[in-house]
């Protein structure tokens, strides 16, 4: 492992300056109108998000703005919008419950924290080149992990919805429902009324409004910007009403005052026993933080045919948490709602996030008032219905025939996540991905094969009528070998030739493997040593470059009692005039 510190060109690190050396006039009315439409489509979700992560509504809207520019300047994607998001405003909401109590309840101070933990864990992944990492979680985990953080969102906002106030003394998400079955009797009329009404705006919007100006206007695209609208409709119905019928004086929680202005220079709190608690809980953020960003990243970027470099995003998403520590905001990633709205309302650039930047930067100068009396019922619809078009139960049939071990480890982690928490769900994801990966390894397919007639394809003999020489048996392994498999492949062989009476050569073709270890070389030389003394030739063919360096290195080439060939045809060729 090495650290890469060298600026070979320090503009592919400012991707900004490119955009801007680029720009063209015709760039400005799309980045112009995308970055309207993405500023007012944020303001409620920021809102709304911040309350999720148990945070002052003004969090959600600073984490929109050094962040958002730091991004814009630094990131590899175009159309990627950072701020706050609902995976990591509930990670956000744990780490607070959690430890606020044991510190003085400072909230914001430990989202502080959090947010330049998350920062510094993204340039260390940087720093050692880890981009890569983005592959350590597979779908099924990733699926299960959205699955079961989208339920936890869903089952946190089911009080504030119903005008409750949650009295659990445990996070659980049984725990909760206990508690609001308990005071139903209770709810309020009027919050419950109104989050309806937005959960109804909010269908109307996404489902039904693009289908019917398409019976208006035929071209009219289902994926219109309009139809994003609905938050920040809903929003401002919901505030209306609250207005028109003093709602207030029936006990209907609003968000109350949010501090104007543009947010100071803060710096987070420093406790070295808090900043120890945090640590874990940050670098899983950093780390669910970074896949979701470089996912949604890289979908937007196959829609352009370009790429995002996963090396960039990492230094690039790593300043924008760091500028959100020092603002008074919390951990930020990519969003895959405003993300898609930005690139489907025609944005050309980053330029549209910056503007996006602005219309929140007039808000808190001169609009805050308007959103004093939006009530909290709403802001739970608002993130109940975003949160419920992430979870993914469709595919579970066709992946439970295709491979049933990813729907396993896509349930065990739900279920992991639903019950413990969301650091001990992704924890079981991966152990049980690398398990069965392992055992998948372990027992790999080994295939007799012969050649095709008439050609220089070999194929299995189980399945494919093919011509073989009766003294060679040729041999397919088609996995890496190592320890965990190979005893097992050492076995097979060892069968093939028993049930092969009258072989004199085992040629084994190596196309499909591209790794070594100790483990798999020692069972090399056990097979060439046992097969020898029963006047048994090994040859190999078919060997990648990485392998038969390796091999090289060693005194194995030296000790093969046969040859190495180049392709299965030239050795099947060589041996069948061999007696």
């Amino acid at each position: 492992m090495r650290f890469d510190l060298k600026v070979k060109n320090w503009r592919s690190y400012l991707p900004l300056w490119a955009t801007f050396e680029g720009y063209r006039r015709v760039d400005i009315g799309p980045d112009l109108i995308a970055g309207l439409i993405l500023g007012v489509i944020t303001i409620p979700q920021a809102i709304a998000y911040a309350f999720l992560a148990g945070l002052p509504a003004q969090a959600g809207l600073y984490a929109c703005l050094v962040p958002m520019v730091v991004y814009a300047m630094l990131g590899s994607s175009r159309h990627l919008v950072v701020g706050p998001v609902a995976v990591a405003a509930l990670m956000v909401a744990n780490a607070i419950g959690e430890y606020a109590p044991a510190y003085s309840n400072d909230y914001l101070g430990i989202a502080t924290i959090l947010s330049l933990q998350v920062g510094l864990f993204l340039w260390v992944l940087r720093l050692l080149q880890m981009g890569g990492v983005v592959n350590l979680l597979s779908h099924a985990v990733i699926t299960g992990f959205v699955n079961a953080a989208a339920l936890l969102i869903v089952v946190s906002q089911l009080h504030p919805f119903f005008g409750l106030t949650s009295t659990a003394t445990e996070n659980s998400p049984v725990a909760r429902l206990e508690d609001l079955v308990s005071q139903l009797d209770n709810l309020n009329p009027a919050a419950t009324a109104i989050g309806a009404g937005s959960i109804v705006c909010l269908l109307f919007f996404s489902y039904l409004l693009g289908p019917l100006l398409q019976r208006i206007w035929r071209d009219f695209p289902l994926d219109h910007p309009i139809t994003k609208a609905g938050p920040i409709i809903a929003a401002l119905l919901a505030g209306l009403t609250v207005w028109l019928l003093a709602l207030e004086q029936q006990a209907v929680l609003t968000v109350g005052a949010i501090p104007g202005g543009l947010p100071g220079f803060q710096r987070p709190p420093f406790d070295l026993a808090l900043w120890q608690d945090l640590a874990p809980v940050s670098a899983l953020i950093a780390f669910v933080a970074y896949i979701e960003s470089y996912s949604v990243g890289a979908m937007l970027a196959t829609r352009e045919r370009t790429r995002v470099n996963s090396h960039q995003e990492l230094i690039a998403l790593g300043a924008a948490n760091v500028g959100a520590a020092f603002t008074g905001a919390y951990p930020v990633a990519g969003s895959f709602t405003r993300s898609s709205v930005n690139y489907s309302a025609g944005a050309h650039t980053q330029v549209s996030s910056l503007v996006c930047m602005g219309v929140i930067v007039l808000v808190l100068l001169f609009l805050t008032p308007l959103f004093e009396r939006l009530p909290q019922s709403a802001l739970a619809a608002i993130i109940i219905v975003s949160v419920l078009g992430l979870i993914d139960v469709v595919h579970v049939r066709e992946q439970w025939r295709f491979h049933r071990s990813d729907v396993i480890t896509q349930f065990a982690t739900l279920v992991a996540v639903l019950m413990y928490n969301v650091e001990i769900g992704l924890i079981v994801g991966v152990l049980l991905s690398i398990a069965f990966l392992v055992r998948d390894s372990s027992r790999p397919y080994i295939a007799e094969v012969g050649r095709m007639p008439g050609t220089e394809q070999f194929k299995a003999i189980s399945r494919y009528d093919v011509e073989t020489v009766p003294h060679v048996a040729a041999v397919r392994i088609d996995e890496s070998l190592y320890f965990a498999n190979a005893n097992q492949i050492e076995n097979k062989l060892f069968k093939i030739i028993e049930r092969r009476r009258g072989t004199k050569h085992l040629l084994l073709i190596f196309s499909a493997i591209n790794r070594i270890d100790s483990s798999g070389l020692e069972m090399l030389y056990r097979v060439n040593d046992n097969l020898r003394g029963r006047g048994i030739r090994v040859h190999l063919a078919d060997v990648k470059a990485r392998p038969l360096r390796k091999l090289q290195q060693t005194e194995f080439i030296t000790a093969l009692s046969g040859r190495i060939y180049f392709t299965t045809d030239q050795a099947m060729q060589a041996l069948a005039e061999i007696d």
